[in-house]
């Protein structure tokens, strides 16, 4: 009798925990409701922030949300320029794979308009879309959002944060109970670097409050000062990170609602922007998923910007086009140890434009980054517009003659190898994290290179790269360099030949 009344108990308190947590109402508006998904994009910056430890970054709002969900320390993008790199992470797919492998000022663009992406997926599954900020794809037509507001770069901020939270607050209310997904682009921190604008930052520093990233390489006054206005940027866009969450808490809808913060690429200093070294390719991600994501979480796996849709299908209960090369973020972001997880990280160049132009990719694990280039020893054009002050294209924050005379002889050497690659750059993360000592001739790292040179050929010949065959590597490079008086620009039906070449030479099995 005893035994049966414990059971009795037992079985009555097991239906009771049962019934309530089916019944309860925050396990029903999850499963009922589909997350909203709100991408946060900032432009030319990596992780200089207070949560990624920067000792000079003022961004308390992208510091908190970190804290309330996951920050991602090994995040990277697959090319670090805008165009490529938002084709990426809008379609989850390799620059090769979609064939935005250069600027979209510069008439490069996606192979065709019907590569399933971030819109379109959503759109066909109810979803009310929305784009604040510039999109910078080709063809725009292939991103068909409801809406999109403040529609240039808007490198001069003549539209302030505000302005792009107020135009976030009108989506919020206009999307009559519909799950929505919104991309928010700020312009900070592009070129020019604006010390402060419209009253923003309240507290702007200077050259002697800072001193430039390690990985550049050089210090000098004139830097310190782009440096320094580098920081009022990130500090502008973090009010304006601030700004746009609060108009979200006040749709009462952030519960639901899972937020991407993420960079588009590095900062545009020397070996940063359009390279493939860490300073390019390496950026902030930040993911917020209230009641799902453990938060205050740092996770130090592999991840790319490629990761973002399929987690946000995922999350949505939307099937994935096959072949995504992206994973699904959930199980680090409810802190499980995945059985499994990616072991290698695939980054890519091609200048961007016919003025920098230079192919380069690379390959990276947890310790060892390979950088390959196939035409070695010829000029990277786009290491010119950094070091090269009679380049057509030099950027104010690069390095004068004059400020590579201050650097020392390591630096001066990795300033030799980035202007003129060898055929491979071998570097360990570990002890040589900004890249300055290449390995690649070392015998004692050469089953380590050579390890890293197989993989990359197997994920280019998986994922079906054009430039794993050398013609094609050199036709376009051709193709680049008799463009360089850019009259393409003010051709209208001009269309590089690679967009028809590289899709059939994809096809080939």
């Amino acid at each position: 009798m005893y035994r049966r009344n414990k059971y009795e108990k037992l079985i009555k308190c097991f239906l009771r925990f049962t019934f309530c947590l089916f019944y309860s109402s925050p396990v029903i508006s999850i499963a009922a409701t589909p997350p909203n998904i709100l991408l946060i994009v900032s432009e030319d910056n990596g992780t200089e922030l207070g949560c990624y430890g920067d000792p000079y970054a003022q961004t308390p709002h992208l510091d908190r949300l970190a804290s309330e969900g996951v920050r991602f320390e090994n995040a990277f993008v697959p090319y670090s320029v805008c165009s490529p790199s938002r084709a990426c992470f809008l379609t989850g797919l390799y620059p090769h794979q979609n064939g935005q492998i250069g600027l979209a000022t510069h008439k490069f663009a996606t192979y065709n308009s019907d590569i399933p992406n971030f819109v379109t997926l959503l759109k066909s599954n109810g979803y009310h879309t929305g784009l604040i900020g510039k999109l910078h794809v080709n063809p725009e037509s292939a991103f068909p959002f409801d809406t999109h507001t403040i529609r240039g770069a808007n490198f001069n901020r003549k539209q302030t944060v505000t302005d792009y939270a107020k135009e976030a607050a009108a989506f919020f209310g206009a999307s009559k109970g519909k799950p929505w997904f919104l991309s928010v682009n700020f312009p900070d921190a592009h070129l020019p670097f604006i010390r402060k604008i419209n009253g923003r930052p309240t507290k702007p520093v200077s050259e002697k409050d800072v001193k430039p990233m390690p990985w550049v390489g050089v210090n000098t006054p004139r830097l310190r000062k782009q440096v320094a206005n580098y920081y009022n940027c990130l500090a502008r866009l973090d009010e304006g990170v601030g700004l746009l969450l609060s108009e979200l808490d006040q749709s009462g809808q952030s519960d639901n609602t899972i937020v991407f913060y993420f960079g588009d690429h590095g900062a545009q200093f020397p070996r940063g922007k359009g390279t493939v070294y860490e300073g390019g390719l390496r950026v902030p991600l930040i993911v917020r998923w209230p009641r799902v994501a453990k938060a205050g979480q740092v996770r130090k796996e592999l991840t790319s910007t490629i990761d973002i849709l399929p987690t946000a299908l995922k999350a949505a209960s939307i099937k994935a086009p096959t072949r995504l090369p992206g994973w699904d973020l959930k199980p680090l972001l409810i802190n499980s140890r995945p059985p499994q997880w990616r072991q290698y990280l695939f980054g890519f160049t091609t200048g961007s434009f016919p003025r920098n132009c230079f192919i380069q990719h690379s390959l990276r694990d947890d310790r060892y980054k390979l950088i390959s280039s196939p035409r070695p020893g010829t000029e990277n054009l786009d290491a010119g517009s950094y070091l090269d002050e009679a380049h057509p294209h030099f950027v104010i924050s690069g390095a004068t003659a004059k400020d590579q005379s201050t650097a020392n002889e390591t630096v001066k050497q990795a300033f030799a190898i980035w202007s003129r690659p060898p055929r491979y750059e071998l570097y360990d993360l570990q002890k040589d994290p900004y890249e300055w000592n290449n390995l690649a001739d070392d015998p004692a790292h050469a089953e380590i290179k050579s390890r890293l040179i197989k993989a990359l050929i197997n994920l280019q010949e998986r994922t079906r790269d054009p430039f794993l065959d050398q013609k094609n590597v050199d036709e376009f490079v051709k193709e680049q360099l008799a463009n360089r008086d850019m009259k393409y620009r003010k051709q209208k039906n001009f269309r590089w030949s690679y967009l028809e070449t590289f899709p059939q030479w994809r096809a080939l099995e």
